[in-house]
């Protein structure tokens, strides 16, 4: 098998390629023959070093990766759902940048017949988060108006395309002239690009009234100012801290503290007066809730299978090139998700 490898966090030539035996199953496993990996911004915070669930869940060396999709290969003993050949998605906390992967057959999905490989390897991340933030802690109701950063990202799609299901009007943010028709034609009700016009200027004139919810990974770039345009009863759901983060792939330490000092601290006693809530999510700490992922992610392949839910544009790369793709990816120009390609 070909596996991509970060011996030590750093820049994008920690990614190394090695070679390594095929797995073999053991009992209620199955391997998969990965057809393609998805690629996450996670992925590249884990290489930096910064990833919480990375130094404290797994240590380094480790393998990048929540997700693959491919065919199953062999099955261990015990394991009835799955036959040689089956094509599948899985969901994995760590070591899916892999040409093989090895995982407890609960952790295994059938693919959509409605999906490619490269679709099908690109939805568990960002689908589940998004599914996670809106129906297990923002709980919706129809006729709520949405404001969402990073509307052309993976997260960003997925939520639009939740919020259009649950009669949800959404106000999606790009950073970027060529990302608007794409959040648009994904569901977003208007499209804020704040590289041409004023965010917050922009916002309050298309809702005077405030946000009901506001999806932010950006951090200290918009926490401050996401939470001053929530309504009443408004919700703030946080993650991730984008904006604090390099664009080149090397840390800049002074600067990271710099921004850390200035991300808001929100107090909550003046959150009780004003009646506005911060919620957060990170999928790679709710290993507890496994049945509740796994409830989440039949429900989200149930809708791709309808057409309820659309796949995003995905642009890809060979395995090996695993460090062109994270670059790619920092560079906040990518519309959709990216992934690599293992043969």
């Amino acid at each position: 098998m070909n596996r991509i490898v970060i011996r030590k966090p750093g820049d994008y030539s920690a990614l190394e390629s090695v070679s390594d035996p095929d797995p073999s199953p053991g009992p209620g496993e199955v391997v998969i023959r990965t057809r393609a990996c998805g690629v996450n911004y996670a992925d590249g915070i884990i290489r930096m070093g910064l990833y919480a669930s990375a130094r404290e869940l797994h240590g380094y060396p480790i393998t990048p990766g929540f997700e693959v999709s491919g065919t199953i290969e062999s099955v261990g003993e015990g394991v009835q759902q799955w036959r040689t050949g089956d094509e599948v998605i899985g969901l994995t906390l760590f070591n899916g940048y892999a040409s093989h992967l090895k995982l407890p057959a609960e952790g295994v999905f059938a693919k959509p017949a409605a999906l490619d490989f490269t679709q099908a390897a690109t939805i568990p991340t960002v689908f589940l988060t998004a599914w996670w933030m809106v129906h297990r802690q923002l709980h919706p109701e129809p006729g709520e108006t949405w404001l969402v950063h990073s509307a052309a990202g993976g997260v960003g799609s997925a939520l639009l395309q939740l919020g259009r299901l649950c009669g949800a009007k959404a106000i999606g943010v790009v950073g970027a002239s060529h990302k608007v028709d794409h959040a648009r034609s994904i569901g977003a009700d208007a499209v804020i690009d704040k590289s041409s016009e004023p965010l917050w200027t922009r916002a309050e004139a298309l809702v005077p009234g405030g946000f009901h919810a506001v999806f932010d990974a950006n951090g200290v770039s918009t926490l401050g100012q996401s939470y001053e345009h929530l309504a009443p009863t408004g919700r703030l759901m946080v993650y991730g801290f984008a904006s604090m983060l390099p664009r080149n792939g090397r840390l800049n330490w002074l600067g990271l503290a710099r921004d850390w000092l200035r991300t808001p601290r929100f107090n909550p006693m003046k959150m009780t007066q004003a009646n506005r809530s911060v919620l957060a999510a990170n999928l790679s700490f709710l290993q507890a809730h496994a049945p509740t992922m796994q409830a989440g992610m039949h429900w989200l392949l149930e809708r791709f299978e309808r057409g309820d839910l659309v796949p995003l544009p995905v642009e890809t790369f060979p395995l090996a090139r695993a460090a062109d793709a994270q670059c790619r990816l920092e560079s906040g120009r990518t519309v959709g998700k990216l992934a690599l390609l293992p043969e």
